[in-house]
């Protein structure tokens, strides 16, 4: 549990209603950013504000009614996930400053230049960016920001990204972990069969193709199918 001198605040708001719980940073942006579930060390104290800074408490009724249960865990990430979290200036500067990197790196990887068929270097990338004046907010995924990223940046460079789709079946012994598949690409088509297993059609940037291989043989042990359709 975070020590209270290091915990910020995390705010959700529901109409005139103002929830807040004390968190610390790093764990609550790990929560934010789906890399982190487990709620136990993120909380410097086991309450529900509705004013931390005055140490004024959520009422049990009002927890009920906006978030239909008591249980803090539960109520605490779901400030955290959609709520806002405060972050120090220094904070704030060094999250931004990782997730640009993996911006930039995660671009360089998947596009290429179309007039020469290679790819963008880190460089170029990064100066477009700043050109095109693309805000980084640290707790959106990389894939929505490479989105927001790659739209801004087509005014200044030219760039493409080739996709393509890749068929999957993955055995029953293994469907417990499809929800992590849908969290981390891009699910066109989907069904499970009778026998328990589960078949999908994903797609891809080509140059993430490898990750994709990679993370599946990761869940399933090496027991996936996969088949490039286009």
């Amino acid at each position: 549990m975070v020590s209270l001198d290091k915990a910020v605040v995390a705010r959700y708001k529901h109409g005139k209603k103002n929830f807040e719980a004390l968190v610390d940073p790093e764990e609550a942006y790990l929560i934010r950013s789906g890399a982190k579930e487990e709620i136990g060390d993120v909380l410097a104290v086991d309450e529900i504000f509705t004013d931390a800074s005055k140490g004024e408490k959520a009422t049990e009724e009002d927890l009920t009614d906006v978030f239909s249960t008591t249980d803090i865990g539960e109520i605490a990430r779901r400030i955290i996930k959609e709520g806002e979290v405060q972050l120090t200036a220094e904070q704030r500067k060094k999250k931004v400053e990782e997730k640009k990197k993996m911006v930039i790196d995660r671009i360089a990887r998947i596009s290429i230049n179309p007039q020469t068929n290679t790819p963008h270097p880190h460089t170029r990338i990064e100066i477009a960016m700043k050109e095109a004046k693309v805000h980084v907010d640290p707790f959106k995924s990389v894939d929505e920001l490479v989105s927001e990223t790659v739209k801004a940046i087509r005014a200044i460079i030219p760039i493409k990204i080739e996709e393509i789709a890749i068929a999957i079946k993955i055995p029953a012994t293994y469907a417990g972990r499809v929800y992590e598949l849908k969290r981390n690409f891009e699910v066109m088509e989907e069904e499970w069969q009778k026998d328990g297993s589960f078949i999908a059609l994903v797609k891809v940037p080509a140059g993430m193709r490898d990750e994709l291989f990679s993370f599946l043989n990761h869940i399933t042990k090496g027991e996936v199918q996969t088949k490039i359709v286009k």
